[in-house]
């Protein structure tokens, strides 16, 4: 089953369950996906969906972190709830291990010797841990190696 089918799916089974919280996250996928299609002019594949899902997770933390700052943990909740709901649409992460794995294989296949290949690096990495791992995070860890 394809992964926009599934949403649908998703959204059906909460209008059945009358649990509306769950219904508007699902919505607002949904919504953010169709939005996308209707910008692009294409049908999105797998991958457009999942990259749709991992930016509006990444939305959300960043609105939940600023509402717990402004002390409105009500707020910061309601998001942390809606990133619960839109996780479960993504493939599982990886693992520490698995995460600098990838990396140091992906350092080898470059031949990437310091930062200034950095960009070198990264290219690969992005097409290969889509969905499945924080990039900013695996941009500091090969910062980080790089620099070693």
């Amino acid at each position: 089953m394809s992964l926009k089918l599934r949403i649908q799916d998703d959204m059906k089974a909460a209008l059945r369950a009358k649990d509306s919280a769950r219904l508007s996250a699902v919505r607002m996928l949904i919504a953010a996906i169709k939005q996308r299609e209707i910008d692009e002019r294409v049908e999105l594949d797998e991958a457009g969906v999942m990259a749709t899902v991992e930016k509006l997770v990444k939305q959300r933390r960043d609105a939940a972190t600023q509402y717990d700052a402004g002390n409105r943990p009500e707020l910061a909740a309601a998001e942390r709830f809606e990133i619960e709901v839109l996780s479960a649409y993504l493939p599982a992460a990886l693992s520490d291990a698995e995460l600098d794995a990838a990396i140091e294989a992906a350092i080898t296949e470059c031949g990437a010797s310091g930062p200034a290949d950095m960009g070198r690096v990264m290219g690969p990495l992005k097409a290969r841990l889509a969905g499945r791992a924080d990039m900013s995070d695996v941009s500091r860890r090969v910062r980080a190696r790089l620099a070693s």
